[in-house]
C-alpha cells in the first residue's frame, strides 16, 4: 500500500543537481524519482553522500537527454549522467530474476516504481522522493520503519539476504550507523545465513568492513558481527579475541576483544589504516597467551604483525596500507620504551611514515586500559620541541651514493643507511664525506 510523506527537498549543490536531472526527465514525458539511501538520509536530516534517481526512461533515453553519459550496467538498465556537481546513476525501474550467483540477478524486466521498490534490500532503503509533489513515496513500509529507527528487509529476509549475500554486512553496517535494533525475523536471517558471507568476493567484503570501522559507531558493527557470527567468518583473527584474558593490573576493562571495541568506541574520524591497526593491534594475543608469573603476551606484537598482514592479504588491501597496518601493529609497544631509546634511534623513530597514526593508536590503547598516558605526552612534547627543521634534515648519505661506492642494493641498504641517519642525528657525522667514509670504515667492499 502507497505511504506518501511531505519532506523540503534538498538544498545542497550536489541535491540540486540530481532534482534537476529529474525535472528534464519529467520534461520530455518520463517519470522520475530520487530512489535509495538518499531518501532516508533526506528524511532523517542527513546530507546524503550520492544521489540516485530511478525512471521509467531507457538508457538510451537518458543518453539522448543529456550531453555526458556512459554506461555502468546495460543488462541493468543503469546510465550515469555526468554533471559538474558530480556523477548520477539513472536506472531504470525493474524488477529482478532470481540471482544465481548470490550477487547479480540473471535476468530483469523493466517495471513500474512499485515492483523496483518491492526488489531493494531494506524497507528503508526503498523510498522514493517526487521532486514535483516534494513527496516521499513509501510502497514497503520503510516510513514507519524509519520512524520506529528499526531495520527490516523487504520481503522474505532469506530470500532477500541470499540474493546478494554482502547484504549480510550491510544489514550490520546500517544498524550500527543509525543504532536502529534489527527485526526479528532479519536478524534470525543473518545468523541462519551467516556462513554465506564468504561467497562474497573479498574486495566487497573489505569494503563494507572499512566503513564499519571509519563511519558512526564501529564498536557498535563489531559486537553486531560478533552477535550475528558474521565476525567468525570474515574476521576469525578477532574472532578469536573473545574471553582471552588480560592481566587486571595492566587492563583492568576485561578482555582483549572488550579492550579493542573500547579503543574503536574512542577514535574519532579515523583513516582506514588506524581504524584496521586499531582492530588489529592485539591481534596476536589469543596465539602467544601464556599464564607464568602472571597472564603474558610475549611478543604479541610481531606475531599480530604476521597475522595483520594475512588479513590485509585476504582481504586484498593496497601494498600501501598492507604495509602501513602491519607496521602499527609491529611498532605499537615501542612507544613505551622510547624515552630509553639513543637520540638518534628516537628521532627516527618519530620521523618515520605514519607516526602520527601510531601516536593516535598508542593514545587509545591507553585510554581504553590504563589510563596512564604520560608517554604519549612525553612524545608529544619531545616532537613539538624538535621543530620543523629537524623533521626536515636532508640525509648525508643515499641510495644512489651507496650504488656509486660499488654497494648492490639489497637488505644491506637499510642498515647502512639507519647507522649513518642515526650517526647524523646524534651529532656523531656532520658532513657528507665523514659519513661516506664512516661507511667505508664500517662496511668494507671485498
Amino acid at each position: 500500500m502507497l505511504k506518501s510523506q511531505r519532506i523540503p527537498p534538498p538544498a545542497s549543490e550536489r541535491g540540486r543537481a540530481a532534482l534537476g536531472i529529474c525535472a528534464r526527465l519529467n520534461r520530455a514525458g518520463f517519470r522520475a524519482l530520487l530512489a535509495g539511501g538518499c531518501v532516508r538520509d533526506l528524511i532523517l536530516g542527513v546530507e546524503p553522500q550520492d544521489y540516485d534517481i530511478a525512471t521509467d526512461a531507457r538508457r538510451k533515453d537518458v543518453a539522448r537527454l543529456f550531453t555526458k553519459t556512459y554506461s555502468i550496467g546495460a543488462a541493468f538498465g543503469v546510465e550515469v549522467v555526468m554533471l559538474p556537481e558530480g556523477h548520477f546513476e539513472v536506472a531504470t525501474f525493474r524488477q529482478d530474476g532470481p540471482y544465481e550467483d548470490g550477487r547479480h540477478p540473471s535476468s530483469v524486466a523493466f517495471v513500474d516504481e512499485e515492483r523496483d521498490a518491492e526488489r531493494r534490500d531494506f524497507t528503508v532503503n526503498a523510498l522514493f522522493y517526487d521532486a514535483v509533489r516534494e513527496e516521499v513515496l513509501d510502497y514497503v513500509g520503510g516510513l514507519d520503519d524509519l520512524e520506529r529507527g528499526i531495520l527490516r528487509t523487504v520481503g522474505d529476509p532469506v530470500l532477500r539476504l541470499n540474493e546478494d549475500r554482502l547484504r549480510l554486512l550491510r544489514a550490520v553496517r546500517f544498524a550500527a550507523r543509525f543504532n536502529w535494533p534489527i527485526e526479528t525475523a532479519t536478524w534470525n536471517a543473518i545468523r541462519l545465513c551467516a556462513p554465506l558471507v564468504m561467497k562474497t568476493s573479498a574486495e566487497r567484503i573489505r569494503d563494507e568492513l572499512l566503513k564499519m570501522l571509519t563511519e558512526a559507531r564501529p564498536r557498535r558493527a563489531m559486537e553486531l558481527l560478533a552477535e550475528t557470527g558474521l565476525l567468525g567468518h570474515v574476521l576469525p583473527e578477532v574472532a578469536r579475541m573473545e574471553g582471552v584474558e588480560q592481566p587486571p593490573e595492566f587492563h583492568p576493562e576485561g578482555d582483549v576483544f572488550l579492550h579493542t571495541l573500547l579503543m574503536l568506541e574512542y577514535m574519532r574520524n579515523p583513516t582506514p589504516t588506524l581504524a584496521l591497526g586499531v582492530l588489529l593491534h592485539d591481534v596476536g594475543k589469543p596465539i602467544t597467551q601464556t599464564f607464568e608469573d602472571r597472564i603474558r603476551f610475549n611478543y604479541h606484537d610481531k606475531v599480530g604483525a604476521h597475522e595483520a598482514r594475512n588479513v590485509c592479504k585476504r582481504l586484498r588491501l593496497s601494498r600501501e596500507q598492507t604495509a602501513r597496518v602491519v607496521w602499527l601493529v609491529a611498532n605499537h609497544m615501542r612507544l613505551a620504551a622510547a624515552r630509553r631509546m639513543r637520540e638518534g634511534r628516537l628521532q627516527r623513530f618519530v620521523r618515520e611514515d605514519g607516526f602520527d597514526e601510531l601516536l593516535e593508536l598508542a593514545r587509545l590503547d591507553c585510554l581504553a586500559s590504563h589510563l596512564d598516558l604520560e608517554d604519549i605526552r612525553w612524545i608529544e612534547q619531545y616532537i613539538a620541541a624538535l621543530g620543523p627543521a629537524a623533521a626536515a634534515r636532508a640525509p648525508l648519505v643515499t641510495g644512489k651514493d651507496l650504488v656509486g661506492m660499488g654497494y648492490v642494493p639489497g637488505p644491506l641498504f637499510t642498515t647502512i643507511l639507519r647507522a649513518v641517519d642515526e650517526a647524523h642525528l646524534e651529532g656523531e657525522l656532520e658532513t657528507r664525506d665523514a659519513a661516506l667514509a664512516y661507511v667505508r670504515d664500517r662496511w668494507p667492499l671485498d
